[in-house]
C-alpha cells in the first residue's frame, strides 16, 4: 500500500533553490535513508514531508487515516511530569477505555443487574465490544511496551523527573515517546545522536521490526547498512532513488558513474570523428552530400552531458613535528570524576607509538572525563598517569564544533598562526571547505558540521604526535567522515578516541579499551573483533552459570544431564582450540619480530646508533616477555 507519494516537490529559500524536482515514494514498510551532503537539503525535505514546512511547487498525496510521527535533530522532551508519567500519556485514549471496562465491570457485579435482563444484556454487549477494541488497540500490553522501550533506550529509573534529565536523554526520551506512537510513517533525523553503542543496537532491532514505513536521515553507516533497504541521495537540488542498503547504494553509485563516463566518452569520440569528416569534405564536389548527411546525423544527436561526479570533498592531512617515545601513556589504577566522586576506576592500560585505541561503553560511564583527566583539564580521583617522551598533545573536543567566537573564520584560524601568511592559512581553509567568502563568516553563525570542519583544521595546525579525539565524527555529513578516516589512517603518530560510530572504529581501530565502573578491559583488534569476543565471553559466562545451576540442583533425568554436559564440553573446547589457535598466531608473530630484531642488531648501521640500539633491545625485551607468558598459556591450555 502507499502511504505517501512525492511529485517534483519544489523548495526556495529567496533566491536560493534548495531543492528541484523531488520524487519520492513510501509504502507499507518500507526502509528509506535519505542521505547528502550537509546542507543538500534533507532535513528541509523531512520538514516539509511531516507537514512542519511550506513548499512553493509539486504536490505531497497521503491518505487522510495514515498518520505521521517526526523527530527533528536533537528534539528535547519538555515536560513536568515523570518519565512513566509522560509515556503513559501517549495511551490516554486506552487509560479511559481501560476506566470505562472497570466501570462496566462494576455494574456488571452488582446483584440488582440481574433483575433487569435487559439492562444486563446490553452492558454485557457494551462490554464485549469495548474489550474487543481495546485489546486489538494492545491495551493489554502498553504498560509492557513502555518498559521494553525504556529499557532499550537505558532509562532505569522510570520515577526521574523529566525536568531533571540532561539534554542527550531528552533526545532520547522524545524518540521513545514516538516510538511508542507508533505512526504509520516515522520520520527520524538523525536519530543516533546521543545514543551509546548497547542503544544503537537496541534500535536498530526494533526499527527493523517496525510495523510501519521509516524514512531516515543519519550519518551511521553501520545503522543504515542494518536498517535500511532503500537510499535517496540528495545532491544539487535533485534526488535519486537507489535499492538496497547504505554500502549497496555505494556501489550502484560508483558503477553508475563508470557507465556513464564510458557512454559519454564514446559518444564525445563519435562527435569528433563526424565533425572532423565534415570538415574534410565538406568542400569536395565528390563528398560533400556524405559530408552533408554526416552534419544532420550530428545535428539530430541527443548530447550527453558529461557526468556529475562527487561533489568537491574537504582534502586534509594530519602530520606530526616530532616523533615521540615508543612509551606514549601508562594509565595505572586510575579513577576519575568530578568535585571527588568517582564515575569509573582502576582504569589501567598502555598506550604505544602507533597504536590507534577506541575507547567505549555506555554514556556516562566516563569515557570524555578520562580523556579530559589524561589532558590535565581533571585532576584524576586515584592512580597516575605517565606521559612518554617528546609527546605533544592534540585535543579535539566534542564541544568544539559549538564554537561561538564572533571572529570571522580567517581569524579563528590566523589568530593561533599569526607568523605564517594569510595565503597559507586561507589554502588549509580552503582544504576544509571554507573558500572565497566563506574565510569572512562569523563562527558562530557556522552550521554545525562547518564548526566541526573548523576545528579540526586548528587541529591539523598543531603538527600533534598524540590526537586524542572525544566524537570526531559528530556533525560530520557522510563524505567527510570518510576524508577524516583517511587522513587518521595515513597519520604517523598515536590515536586515542571516543566515538559511537561503529563503522569509524572498525576503520581506525587497533584496539578497543572498555570502560565499566570497575575498570577497564583491552581487546586486541577492531569492532568486529571486540564484539566477537564480548559474545564469546557471555557464552562462557553463561556455560558458567549452567555449571553451577547444575551443582546446586539434581536433573531430572541422567540422560538430559550427560546430553547437555556433552554440548557443553564440545562448546568448551571449540573455544579452547580457538584461543589455542589465537595464541600460536600471536607466538609465530613475535618469533619473527624477535628475529628481525635480532638481525637488526647485527646491521653495522644499527649498532653504531646508541639510542637505535637501546630502542630495539627494549622492544626485544618486551617482545620475549609476552612470548614467554604466551607460552606458558599455551601450556595450559595444551594439557
Amino acid at each position: 500500500m502507499i502511504l505517501l507519494q512525492v511529485n517534483q516537490l519544489q523548495k526556495s529559500y529567496g533566491a536560493d533553490l534548495i531543492l528541484s524536482n523531488i520524487k519520492l515514494e513510501l509504502q507499507s514498510r518500507d526502509r528509506v535513508a535519505l542521505v547528502g551532503r550537509n546542507g543538500a537539503g534533507k532535513s528541509t525535505l523531512l520538514k516539509i514531508i511531516a507537514g512542519n514546512l511550506s513548499y512553493d511547487g509539486g504536490e505531497i498525496i497521503k491518505p487522510k487515516d495514515v498518520t505521521i510521527g517526526y523527530l527533528a535533530q536533537n528534539t528535547g522532551l519538555e515536560s513536568n511530569l515523570s518519565i512513566w508519567e509522560e509515556m503513559l500519556s501517549v495511551f490516554d485514549e486506552l487509560r479511559v477505555m481501560e476506566q470505562s471496562l472497570r466501570k462496566l465491570e462494576e455494574q456488571m457485579a452488582d446483584p440488582g443487574i440481574f433483575n433487569d435482563s435487559e439492562k444486563y444484556e446490553r452492558i454485557m454487549h457494551e462490554y464485549d465490544q469495548l474489550q474487543v477494541q481495546f485489546k486489538e488497540l494492545g491495551g493489554y500490553q502498553f504498560e509492557a511496551d513502555i518498559r521494553s522501550v525504556l529499557h532499550g533506550l537505558n532509562f532505569r529509573d522510570h520515577s526521574l523527573m523529566i525536568s531533571s534529565l540532561s539534554g542527550g536523554q531528552k533526545t532520547r526520551l522524545a524518540l521513545g515517546k514516538l516510538l511508542l506512537k507508533k505512526p504509520d510513517i516515522l520520520i527520524l533525523d538523525e536519530p543516533t545522536n546521543h545514543l551509546d553503542i548497547e542503544t544503537l543496537s537496541w534500535l536498530e532491532q526494533y526499527l527493523q521490526g517496525y510495523d510501519g514505513a521509516i524514512l531516515i536521515v543519519s550519518h551511521d553507516r553501520y545503522f543504515l547498512d542494518k536498517v535500511v533497504t532503500q537510499v535517496y541521495e540528495l545532491s544539487r537540488n535533485r534526488i535519486q532513488r537507489f535499492t538496497g542498503n547504505y554500502s549497496a547504494y555505494l556501489e550502484q553509485k560508483a558503477a553508475n558513474y563508470d557507465r556513464d563516463m564510458k557512454l559519454y566518452e564514446k559518444q564525445q569520440q563519435e562527435i569528433a570523428a563526424l565533425q572532423d569528416f565534415i570538415q574534410r569534405n565538406i568542400a569536395r564536389a565528390t563528398t560533400t552530400k556524405r559530408a552533408q548527411s554526416r552534419r544532420k546525423k550530428l545535428e539530430k544527436m541527443e548530447i550527453m552531458d558529461r557526468p556529475l561526479g562527487d561533489e568537491k570533498s574537504a582534502h586534509f592531512s594530519f602530520e606530526i613535528e616530532k616523533q615521540s617515545g615508543n612509551d606514549v601513556l601508562s594509565i595505572n589504577s586510575l579513577a576519575v570524576g568530578y568535585n571527588g566522586e568517582k564515575v569509573s576506576e582502576n582504569i589501567s592500560f598502555r598506550v604505544f607509538r602507533g597504536d590507534s585505541i577506541a575507547l567505549v561503553g555506555p554514556n556516562g560511564i566516563g569515557k570524555s572525563t578520562l580523556l579530559k583527566t589524561i589532558i590535565k583539564k581533571l585532576e584524576p580521583l586515584a592512580g597516575e598517569v605517565l606521559y612518554g617522551t617528546n609527546l605533544s598533545i592534540g585535543y579535539y573536543d566534542q564541544e568544539q564544533a559549538n564554537l561561538t567566537s564572533n571572529k570571522r573564520v580567517l581569524n579563528e584560524l590566523w589568530d593561533e598562526y599569526p607568523l605564517r601568511p594569510e595565503k597559507e592559512i586561507r589554502t588549509v581553509l580552503g582544504n576544509f571547505l571554507f573558500s572565497g567568502d566563506d574565510v569572512l563568516k562569523n563562527v558562530s553563525s557556522l552550521s554545525g558540521g562547518e564548526k566541526a570542519r573548523l576545528a579540526l583544521a586548528k587541529l591539523m595546525m598543531e603538527k600533534a604526535n598524540l590526537l586524542i579525539l572525544d566524537e570526531p565524527t559528530n556533525h560530520l555529513d557522510l563524505d567527510s567522515k570518510e576524508v577524516l578516516e583517511n587522513a587518521l589512517i595515513d597519520y604517523p603518530g598515536t590515536l586515542l578516541f571516543v566515538s559511537h560510530d561503529r563503522y569509524f572504529i572498525n576503520r581506525i581501530a587497533t584496539k578497543v579499551v572498555e570502560l565499566s565502573r570497575e575498570g577497564s578491559t583491552e581487546f586486541l583488534g577492531d569492532y568486529d573483533y571486540y564484539v566477537d569476543k564480548k559474545l564469546e565471553q557471555e557464552e562462557l559466562a553463561a556455560l558458567a552459570q549452567v555449571a553451577s545451576e547444575k551443582k546446586a540442583t539434581s536433573l531430572e533425568s541422567s540422560e538430559k544431564a550427560n546430553y547437555q554436559q556433552d554440548k557443553e564440553m564440545k562448546k568448551l573446547e571449540r573455544q579452547r582450540k580457538r584461543k589455542l589457535e589465537e595464541i600460536e598466531l600471536r607466538i609465530e608473530e613475535l618469533e619473527e619480530q624477535i628475529q628481525e630484531f635480532e638481525q637488526l642488531l647485527c646491521d653495522p648501521e644499527v649498532f653504531q646508533n646508541h639510542e637505535k640500539v637501546i630502542e630495539i633491545n627494549q622492544n626485544n625485551e618486551k617482545a620475549k616477555a609476552e612470548l614467554e607468558q604466551l607460552m606458558e598459556e599455551w601450556a595450559e591450555l595444551a594439557e
